[in-house]
């Protein structure tokens, strides 16, 4: 028997040759011709989709939306994301055939599977929302000044305490943090070991005037099981040990006793140490920063702090200065704290003009620890959105009744906060040469100190 082959097609050739998905339908949906590669897109089988209908495909769910009724109305290319059976997202396009008469007789489609790029156009625009915050945020620190590891530096003053911060931070050099309680000394030294070398390590932070005298010795080098009566039995690790390869701060230092201090002058020499009840020596590398509000100049002339230590210690000493000496940070403190707290506790609180006053001319003993603590308290205290002068407690008021030397009796508020500002001006300009000085330190323009000045008759 002769097999009678199958004649060879041009047309039908170069469209199974294309590796793209091509249909083509006549005007009432009909599948007419189909390329290869559209089995293989749709999970079909070519030939079995010639003499369907477009529609009924789309009610058995292996395409959507179909194109076939919108170039039939439009009678233009048009083009459309469609989804397949297996979730797959095809561009598709679809391009209507007219004949001799302008008659619109077939429709032609082909279609791009574009579900990789649709799922990197998803991921490109995540990681621009997440470009866009980033940068926000970015903004917001740049906006607070040098406010890094909770320091906000306005005023000159603390910006050369940041200066030599960093320079030393590059080094590993011991560095001794002076000033009042409240300065900020532990954020200096956080923010000594976040630019050095050392900031991919831990930062330690020993209190040494908040562990008890007759427990330092095991809660800083650690103990063995069995050590003494009440002892963990599987013994513990160091704060010594914990600051392996980073910074170990000793906080309060100046608190520690003669014999712990004997204890840790020589691990500081050595860089190893036995732990309680141990045998092993152990090595640690690590960087020493430490901090006190004490004059150990004097605790050393009067035998409560050893000399070797403190020479140990002093390498590079950097005095942060109170509060009340940069007065210019006062006003950016202020506006942190509110911003802060009112995120915070979800207030929306702002201070009244002479509030802010009251605030600039305390003595802030507690620096700023003192003043977060007073912004804080009026911000969950107050009732009403705009802080005013009666909110404020007793004695931050009469610190600017002190000051101004005036009878507020019989006075209105307009009048007593225009006395206040009158007498800063005069201590500012008594204070310092320039205008421009003078706005840097009461953190307001220099046209406005102009103003002020002119206004008030001071020269």
């Amino acid at each position: 028997m002769t097999v009678k082959k199958k004649s060879w097609n041009e047309n039908e050739a170069i469209l199974h040759s294309l590796q793209d998905d091509i249909l083509v339908t006549n005007t009432d949906g009909i599948i007419l011709k189909v390329s290869d590669a559209t089995g293989d897109i749709y999970n079909v089988n070519s030939a079995d989709m010639v003499g369907k209908s477009v529609y009924d495909l789309e009610k058995e769910g292996v395409f959507s939306p179909i194109l076939t009724p919108i170039v039939l109305k439009e009678k233009k290319k048009i083009t459309l994301v469609q989804t397949s059976k297996e979730g797959k997202k095809l561009l598709v396009t679809g391009i209507p055939v007219f004949d001799e008469n302008g008659e619109l007789v077939r429709i032609v489609s082909y279609s791009h599977d574009v579900t990789e790029l649709l799922n990197m156009k998803k991921y490109l625009t995540e990681m621009e929302d997440e470009m866009e915050r980033v940068k926000s945020e970015l903004e917001i620190l740049r906006s607070r000044h040098y406010y890094s590891e909770g320091i906000i530096a306005s005023s000159n003053e603390m910006k050369k305490v940041l200066q030599v911060a960093l320079q030393v931070a590059e080094v590993d050099v011991n560095v001794l943090l002076l000033g009042e309680s409240g300065v900020g000394k532990s954020h200096i030294a956080k923010f000594i070991h976040n630019k050095s070398q050392r900031k991919g390590g831990p930062f330690i932070e020993v209190n040494c005037g908040a562990i008890p005298d007759s427990l330092f010795e095991a809660e800083f080098f650690g103990y063995e099981s069995g050590s003494f009566t009440g002892a963990d039995r599987k013994g513990k690790v160091g704060l010594a040990e914990l600051a392996e390869g980073g910074t170990l701060f000793l906080d309060e230092i100046g608190e520690l006793s003669l014999s712990n201090q004997v204890k840790i002058l020589k691990f500081i020499q050595e860089k190893q140490f036995y732990r309680v009840g141990g045998t092993k020596q152990r090595k640690v590398d690590f960087r020493v920063l430490a901090a006190t509000n004490k004059d150990l100049e004097v605790a050393v002339e009067e035998k409560e702090f050893r000399r070797d230590l403190f020479f140990r210690l002093n390498v590079v000493p950097i005095t942060i200065p109170p509060l009340r000496e940069r007065t210019s940070d006062i006003i950016t403190l202020i506006d942190y704290f509110v911003n802060h707290f009112c995120e915070k506790y979800q207030r929306q609180r702002e201070l009244d003009e002479g509030v802010v006053h009251q605030l600039l001319i305390q003595d802030w003993k507690g620096n700023v620890r003192e003043l977060m603590n007073i912004i804080e308290r009026l911000i969950v205290t107050s009732s009403k959105p705009l802080i005013e002068m009666e909110n404020l407690p007793g004695p931050y008021i009469k610190h600017s009744a002190d000051l101004s030397g005036f009878e507020y009796n019989g006075q209105s508020l307009k009048d007593i906060l225009e006395a206040v500002e009158e007498q800063v001006l005069k201590n500012a300009r008594e204070k310092h040469k320039t205008t421009t000085q003078i706005a840097q330190n009461l953190g307001i323009s220099q046209p406005s100190v102009v103003r002020k000045l002119k206004k008030y008759k001071i020269k």
